[in-house]
């Protein structure tokens, strides 16, 4: 997962959205959304060469994203997968995900930030949710407002974030009704930031300019799938995600819906 959207109750008809690309190597083998065989609680694509996931939620309401930090000059090659902490805390199945055990994930992961390579994880329940990020040992809560998130920490600016953050807030302030095709199309996005104003990341101008927009395709690595997360006033959580090829072709659309 390297870039997501929130708005975080700024509308009474929807509380909580959430839409989010994964933008991932085309040869990784991946499975798509589905309720997990071994936690049918659990709904979420999975990485299948490390068993992990980049998001999911679960039937009470419990969800979890990742997104990488991009530091090419600090990985780990032996560094535990960071997949492994979304799937640990949907794999929990807490009544609501209460304060007590978010508090006591939050322990874990800052216990264990130096066995993984840099990542930000927002994670909670569906009505309270926050962001931890293992670089800076950091805390973030999500309060009322529109965030965006990707390959830094989520006070960092990028270009393609400030222009996701944007379209979302604009799009939840003026739209009488929520449309699952316009977040996607925000999702699509495929401007690139302009010179000036790329990050420097240490992975030269090329692949800088390549990965500034929000959505990605490069012949290799791009973005797999875009998934949107909408809670609404009854508490009916809706889940959508959509898969691409490596030509950015869809693929597939799956949708879930329950209530909580």
């Amino acid at each position: 997962m390297c870039i997501l959207f929130i708005a975080n109750k700024m509308r009474d008809d929807y509380p909580l959205i959430i839409a989010a690309n994964r933008d991932e190597f085309y040869a990784r083998p991946t499975s798509p959304s589905h309720f997990w065989n071994s936690y049918p609680h659990l709904l979420a694509g999975q990485d299948l060469e490390a068993n992990g996931t980049w998001m999911g939620v679960t039937r009470n309401g419990t969800m979890a994203a990742l997104t990488n930090v991009r530091a090419p000059n600090s990985i780990n090659k032996n560094a535990v997968s960071r997949g492994e902490l979304v799937a640990n805390w949907l794999k929990q199945d807490q009544v609501d995900a209460t304060h007590c055990a978010q508090s006591q994930y939050l322990k874990t992961l800052e216990n264990t930030r130096h066995q993984y390579n840099g990542y930000n994880l927002l994670f909670g329940n569906v009505k309270a949710l926050q962001v931890y990020n293992n670089v800076n040992n950091s805390t973030h809560p999500i309060d009322t407002g529109v965030y965006g998130l990707s390959n830094a920490d989520i006070a960092t600016p990028w270009p393609k974030v400030t222009q996701g953050v944007t379209a979302l807030n604009d799009y939840v302030a003026k739209k009488n009704s929520i449309i699952d095709d316009d977040l996607f199309d925000i999702l699509r996005c495929n401007n690139k930031a302009n010179d000036a104003q790329l990050p420097d990341t240490g992975i030269g101008y090329e692949w800088e300019k390549a990965l500034s927009s929000i959505f990605i395709q490069t012949e290799k690595y791009g973005t797999r799938t875009s998934t949107l997360l909408l809670v609404d006033k009854n508490n009916t959580i809706s889940w959508k995600e959509r898969r691409f090829s490596d030509k950015g072709e869809v693929l597939e659309t799956r949708a879930f819906s329950f209530s909580i």
